[in-house]
């Protein structure tokens, strides 16, 4: 019996990379939602159960790191099951966010094997029950 398919929350508010990540990651068996938004993200979680999610650090309203703390704070069996996408993975704020929460980065522009590479590790790491990636 094959298992269901796990559902990943993608959030960036460039459409173009919203629908490379659903249209790729679709393509390996994932449902996708995506959302532009902070407050998109928010209201997606509130109806559909993710098992992932993937957040743009630079979103109109809302950093996602921001983002990041808000979902942890609602829905806290999502803390470590996230992944910060951004190309400002130096800049001092986030290294020192970074530092302080458990969450994967993907650097921008980053290669699509690396998303799936981080989701089998996560799935690998729930599996053994030994934490969050």
């Amino acid at each position: 019996m094959t298992p269901p398919a796990r559902t990943i929350l993608v959030v960036d508010d460039e459409a173009p990379l919203r629908r490379v990540l659903e249209r790729a990651l679709t393509r390996v068996g994932y449902t996708v939602v995506t959302a532009a938004s902070a407050e998109a993200a928010h209201a997606l979680l509130e109806v559909t159960p993710v098992d992932a999610a993937l957040l743009d650090i630079r979103l109109p309203t809302m950093s996602g790191l921001a983002l990041y703390l808000s979902i942890v704070h609602r829905w806290p069996p999502l803390d470590g099951c996230m992944a910060i996408m951004t190309g400002d993975a130096d800049a001092e704020e986030v290294r020192t966010w970074l530092e302080q929460h458990r969450c994967a980065v993907l650097h921008k522009p980053f290669d699509l094997v690396e998303v799936e590479a981080w989701l089998a590790h996560l799935w690998a790491l729930r599996e053994r029950g030994t934490g969050n990636g």
